[in-house]
């Protein structure tokens, strides 16, 4: 009997049942509720557990309301010196199966090709077609008639097309296509993607291809290849033939066998079949790791107990230290049962059962003199856990006066306590729910334009919900009382910072020359810093077969034309001391090879990170790669990376945490992410756990006879469709808005600064948290001037872009120019007035030659030639800055 290993995924364990008789493909499950020992998920999970599922989730360190000890049964409450829970994340395999079946649809004309899934996830079917007599192993697209409901097209050789379940609270997932035999199509292509994590799953290495033709070339690749209809195994196999008997009736026979003769030369008799593929998907689990630590009854001793809810064997990698500088000792016997030495450098301890269910414990008894408890969790011999790449410290001294110390420094950079954010999120969300019913009635509403306002909304409410899922620090009333409340750390998500960034690009298109860079940019680390920085840019840091480090070569050679490794981490230590975050120029999506393949074509990489030509997109002539095709639009002058290939995301992934751990970056500007998929990058964020990160996804703008078009939606939705591919882990550069600045400043039309629901007309407008404004950076600006923003009217777009929501970037030019003090100025306003990523805007005055905002009801600004004054009454207004053609009030 097919069995699907997935226990502790099951949404809903009370749906265990056998298949409708309508639906063959749904395989069946065993209702043995003993252990399964064949199963990749082993560690511990039963394969049939009527118990509900536990729901998976990030736990935050000191929450008491979710830890797994309880002190009454272990010490009494006042004997307790320290209490901690860890959340900790592992990964566990899950096995299922893929499930393809052919067979003639109702009416016995058509046929119907189902791939199904049983594993749960986000399932999307890649695919396309291939025709009679085409040459080479391009896709083309399919016939529309042949697509199924929500389809997309993907460039102009494929189709995606998502896999539903088949009923509310199942796993199961699956997607039918019906064609015509007789429509010249040799056969079907496809690969699944997981968009959940990023993955796509081959058959032996390659596209699936279901053959409608016999003469169609075997690559190995083929499924259900002149094969009859299979059947599953057992009792319900013996059922599914009695079901394919009874449908198959004399006349239907016929009827297929008339049609088939009649078929273009090519086709064949099909026969319909039934085949099932192994699938390996990786999951991430939530488990908790409890502390607690009293005193011995022995005055000289403490007891150290602890607690997970990790499966199965648990071993603790422990040792001790006695002052801060945290160096591992072993320290004197006792110790607990199945404890051994590991190499004299530490100790190894298997956490013993407690009681039914998945925990597990020990206890340590420890010299009162020591200072802390070292420990990391091994699970087996690839799998160690720690915590948040650290290992896990108790401190042991003094544990007393700081219940929860470890978890709580941890908390306060994750947490969400800005009312501005959430009053801004819940306004933004009443206000499309209001246009969206109001705009219901109006027959001119397209379903279109009502499922964009939806999405929207779930933008918003998913952004609502980060925040409400995090904690809010308590304190006692002493502190309250004896000191100020501190300044609250907002954080939306990972990777997009607080919401307060300002950031400065560190670099222009010549700052190679001097082959000292990092070095000049070190000496001007403080004074950047002292200009309200948070957060600076860095250039590409890479060996690179172009000066500027943007054609890579050897990922792991740091000696560039801007200095060497040494003096890059010299920088990036200066950069830190002053309390400015480091952004590494990471170019992802291409990389120039080491080596000719035996056609002479440069795809064979060396260093490192040695890939061969499988590491290269397959639909780039340039460079004949034998990888799968590009998830994005092709970089011509360097092979372009297959980021599907499982072998390049791990590459990648170890890379970038190299460079957070090794070097010290704190998060990426990612290079030409128009290249490959966003749920590629999320893998890659989720991996390194960047502070902050922002792509670039720059196209053009729309534009009719030359003259940029007022309604600019099209190009701003590419680049939020990118944003929200990531999951909303990263921003982008907000190219709509440069754009429609250089128009309205060059042309002045101010009026093109607000869109027809009154609100700004870039990302800014849409997605303010993961906008990053600019007016200028290397490309655009510097000696390349690819689209220089129009000359004299810098302030004019700074004065929009560090008064505006968004994450304002300023380009090194302007930095140390005679701009210089009026940057200053206006960052330091925008610091003054907690102007942040989601700060609420007021457009109060559009017209020919001039735009007027106000901003949080702090600040009031407006660009351009024309009049502008803040209206007078209960709120005075006071003038702070004044330049060409803008100027600044604040609230009095």
């Amino acid at each position: 009997m097919a069995t699907v290993a997935i226990d502790s995924l099951l949404q809903n364990p009370g749906l265990l049942f056998c298949p409708k008789d309508k639906v063959l493909l749904k395989p069946s499950r065993s209702l043995n509720c003993s252990r399964n020992r064949k199963l990749l998920f082993s560690r511990g999970a039963c394969f049939c557990s009527l118990k509900p599922r536990r729901k998976i989730h990030v736990v935050k360190a000191g929450s008491t309301d979710t830890a797994l000890i309880d002190t009454s049964d272990t010490f009494s409450s006042d004997d307790v010196l320290y209490k901690e829970t860890f959340p900790v994340t592992r990964i566990e395999k899950v096995e299922g199966k893929i499930f393809i079946r052919l067979d003639q649809s109702k009416d016995q004309r058509n046929w119907q090709l189902t791939v199904g899934c049983s594993l749960p996830g986000k399932w999307i079917l890649h695919w396309g077609v291939s025709y009679v007599g085409d040459n080479g192993r391009e896709w083309d697209q399919p016939p529309k008639d042949m697509r199924p409901p929500g389809s997309i097209p993907i460039k102009d050789y494929a189709i995606e097309t998502p896999l539903k379940k088949l009923s509310e609270g199942d796993i199961f997932h699956e997607v039918k296509i019906d064609f015509n035999p007789s429509s010249g199509i040799a056969a079907i292509h496809f690969v699944l993607k997981d968009e959940e994590t990023g993955a796509w799953y081959q058959h032996r290495s390659r596209d699936f291809t279901v053959p409608l033709v016999d003469d169609l070339e075997d690559d190995d690749n083929m499924v259900g290849a002149k094969k009859g209809f299979g059947t599953w195994p057992g009792a319900l196999g013996q059922f599914s033939n009695m079901l394919l008997k009874a449908e198959a009736s004399p006349a239907n026979s016929q009827n297929s066998s008339s049609e088939s003769k009649d078929s273009k030369k090519g086709t064949r008799q099909l026969e319909g079949f039934y085949e099932e593929q192994s699938i390996v998907k990786e999951v991430s689990i939530g488990n908790l790791v409890s502390i607690a630590v009293r005193k011995s009854p022995d005055a000289t001793k403490n007891v150290l107990y602890l607690e997970t809810d990790i499966p199965g064997d648990v071993l603790v990698h422990w040792g001790v230290c006695r002052n801060d500088a945290r160096t591992w000792e072993i320290p004197a016997a006792p110790y607990p049962p199945e404890t051994a030495v590991f190499k004299n450098k530490a100790l190894r301890t298997l956490l013993q059962p407690k009681g039914t269910g998945n925990r597990s414990r020990a206890l340590f008894t420890l010299d009162e003199e020591l200072v802390g408890f070292l420990f990391v969790l091994k699970l087996d011999d690839n799998t160690w856990l720690n915590f948040k790449g650290n290992d896990f410290y108790i401190p042991l001294s003094g544990a007393s006066s700081v219940p929860g110390q470890h978890g709580e420094s941890d908390i306060a950079i994750e947490e969400i306590s800005s009312k501005g954010y959430t009053d801004g999120i819940i306004n933004d969300i009443r206000n499309l729910v209001v246009g969206l019913n109001s705009e219901k009635s109006q027959k001119t509403k397209t379903k279109e334009a009502q499922e964009n306002i939806l999405q929207e909304i779930e933008k918003l409410a998913a952004e609502a919900y980060s925040i409400f899922r995090s904690t809010v620090p308590t304190f006692s009333e002493e502190a309250v009382l004896e000191t100020e409340a501190p300044k609250p750390a907002v954080k939306i998500s990972s990777g997009t910072g607080t919401g307060f960034e300002i950031l400065c690009q560190g670099f222009n298109w010549e700052s190679h020359k001097s082959g000292r860079w990092y070095m000049e940019l070190k000496e001007k680390a403080s004074e950047i810093a002292s200009l309200g920085f948070t957060v600076i840019w860095l250039p590409p840091p890479t060996e690179s077969v172009s000066p500027e480090g943007y054609m890579p070569k050897d990922l792991y050679n740091l000696n560039s034309r801007y200095g060497t490794i040494d003096e890059l981490k010299e920088l990036v230590k200066s950069l830190h001391e002053v309390g400015l975050k480091v952004l590494g120029d990471v170019v992802l999506n291409h990389r120039c090879a080491h080596f000719q393949n035996q056609n002479g074509v440069w795809n064979i990489f060396g260093g490192r990170i040695n890939w061969d030509d499988r590491a290269v997109v397959g639909d780039d002539p340039h460079f004949q790669g034998r990888g799968n095709k590009s998830s994005g639009d092709n970089f011509h002058a360097a092979p372009n990376i297959d980021h599907s290939q499982d072998f390049v995301r791990k590459d990648l992934k170890e890379w970038l945490f190299w460079l957070r751990d090794d070097i010290g970056y704190d998060g990426w500007r990612l290079d030409f992410v128009r290249g490959f998929w966003g749920g590629y990058v999320k893998d890659y964020l989720d991996a390194s756990e960047p502070y902050f990160a922002v792509g670039e996804y720059w196209d053009s703008l729309c534009y009719t006879y030359g003259e940029m078009d007022l309604n600019q939606d099209a190009h701003r939705q590419r680049i939020v469709d990118w944003i929200n591919a990531t999951s909303g882990t990263a921003g982008a550069f907000d190219v709509t808005t440069k754009g429609i600045l250089h128009s309205a400043l060059q042309r002045c039309e101010y009026w093109r600064l607000s869109d027809q629901k009154g609100k700004p007309p870039g990302v800014v407008g849409w997605w303010p948290s993961r906008a990053v404004t600019f007016i200028e950076n290397h490309d655009t600006g510097s000696t390349q001037g690819h689209w220089r923003f129009p000359g004299g009217k810098e302030m004019q777009g700074y004065a929009y872009i560090l008064t505006h929501p968004g994450t304002p970037a300023v380009f090194y030019d302007h930095i140390f120019s005679h701009y210089r003090s009026e940057i200053a100025a206006l960052i330091s306003l925008r610091n003054r007035n907690k102007i942040h990523c989601r700060s609420s805007v007021k457009i109060v005055k559009t017209e020919k030659d001039v735009y007027a905002a106000i901003i949080d009801e702090k600040v009031a600004m407006k660009i351009g030639p024309g009049y502008y004054e803040p209206p007078t009454g209960s709120q005075r207004w006071s003038s702070v800055l004044e330049g060409r053609d803008y100027k600044v009030w604040e609230a009095s």
